[in-house]
């Protein structure tokens, strides 16, 4: 068994400065986008310019709120998601900087996730629930951080099947000269 060696305190700056910057940088624009909506469009209402209204039956810009998870799932659980993003931003800014520089799709996942996360967080601390305002078709309305946090997740689950694709590749060759 490799003994791990203690990482030195630059690189760890480093790891964080990235972490810091990808999701702050998207936290930004979640939180800018919600301003702008809260401010401009009357809750329960629609907007779209005049030059896109074509697509209002199957897009628009529609303020609503939710107290649940991403997507308006599991309604009034803003205690639970409140507690839950705390939790899952600490072990994300704890597990960031263990991750080695070459995993560069898990590292922008997980500074997308945080992102999410904090992004609707902010949303429930100041609110009691999460400003969304994007809807396409039937689909539940959502906002910058809940996309931030699927295809964080999309990137994450793409990257580990690929490099699981990659290990039994590598297995494979090992295997045969065995017989």
């Amino acid at each position: 068994m490799t003994e791990e060696k203690p990482r030195k305190i630059k690189p760890i700056l480093l790891d964080y400065l990235y972490l810091f910057l990808v999701s702050g940088g998207i936290i930004a624009l979640d939180q800018w986008t919600k301003l702008v909506v809260r401010a401009r469009i009357p809750l329960g209402t629609d907007w779209l310019p005049e030059s896109l209204a074509w697509l209002l039956p199957y897009a628009r810009i529609r303020h609503w709120y939710n107290t649940g998870a991403a997507f308006g799932f599991f309604q009034n659980g803003n205690l639970i998601f409140t507690i839950l993003a705390i939790i899952v931003s600490a072990v994300i800014i704890y597990y960031f900087p263990r991750l080695q520089s070459r995993e560069w799709w898990l590292r922008l996942a997980l500074a997308m996730q945080l992102a999410g996360a904090a992004g609707n967080l902010v949303d429930r601390l100041q609110f009691q629930h999460v400003t969304d305002f994007i809807s396409v078709g039937d689909f539940p309305i959502f906002n910058i951080a809940d996309s931030s946090i699927t295809v964080g997740v999309a990137i994450m689950t793409i990257g580990v099947l690929w490099k699981e694709r990659q290990a039994k590749k590598q297995a494979l060759p090992e295997e045969d000269a065995g017989e």
